[in-house]
C-alpha cells in the first residue's frame, strides 16, 4: 500500500470514527435502525422494559415471584412464549446500546473517568437518575418508546410528549442554572 493512499484511508477513519457527524445522519441511522428492529422483532424500540426484565431478573434471584406480578400478567406483554428476563429483545437492545455507546466513545478517543466533585453533585445525580427511572415506569416508558418510536407510528402522544419535554428541558435548565451550578 503506498503512502498516499495510507494517508487517504487514514482521513476517511478519521473522518467516520474521530470527528462528531451530523445530527441529520445519525437521525437517518436511528430512524433506519428502528424499522429495521420493527421489521425483525415486530416490536418497538423500548429502553426501560429491558431494566423492568433485568430488576425482575434480579429479584427472581432472591426469591421472589416477579413472573407472576399483575404489571407482567396485565401491561406487560412484551415477553413471548421460552423468553426470560435474561433471555429477551429488550436486554439484548440495551446491551447492543451500552456496547456500541462504549465503543463511539472509545474510538472517538472521548472515554474518561470523571471525578466527582462533592456530595451535592453526586446527590443530584442519584436523585436525578432515581426520578427519570421511576417517571419513565410510571409513564411506561422513556423519551425512546414516547417520542422517539411514537412519531414515526403516526401516533398523536409522540408530538404532545415532544412539546412537554422541551418546555420540562427549558424549565429544567432554568432551575439547573440558578439553584444547582
Amino acid at each position: 500500500m503506498t503512502q498516499k493512499r495510507r494517508r487517504k484511508n487514514m482521513k476517511l477513519y478519521d473522518e467516520i470514527f474521530k470527528k462528531p457527524w451530523p445530527y441529520w445522519v445519525g437521525g437517518i441511522i436511528l430512524a433506519v435502525l428502528n424499522v429495521i428492529l420493527l421489521c425483525t422483532t415486530d416490536s418497538l424500540w423500548k429502553i426501560t422494559s429491558g431494566f423492568v426484565y433485568w430488576g425482575a431478573l434480579g429479584l427472581e434471584k432472591l426469591g421472589y415471584d416477579s413472573a407472576n406480578w399483575y404489571y407482567f400478567s396485565v401491561y406487560d406483554n412484551g415477553l413471548n412464549e421460552g423468553e426470560t428476563f435474561l433471555n429477551n429483545n429488550y436486554t439484548v437492545i440495551n446491551i447492543a446500546v451500552i456496547v456500541g455507546a462504549l465503543l463511539a466513545v472509545l474510538w472517538a478517543n472521548e472515554f474518561k473517568w470523571k471525578r466527582i466533585k462533592n456530595r451535592k453533585q453526586f446527590f443530584f445525580a442519584l436523585t436525578g437518575g432515581i426520578l427519570m427511572g421511576y417517571g419513565a415506569r410510571l409513564s411506561f416508558g422513556c423519551n425512546i418508546g414516547a417520542y422517539f418510536s411514537a412519531i414515526p407510528s403516526f401516533s398523536l402522544h409522540g408530538w404532545i410528549f415532544a412539546a412537554f419535554m422541551f418546555v420540562g428541558a427549558w424549565i429544567g435548565s432554568k432551575i439547573l442554572f440558578k439553584y444547582i451550578l
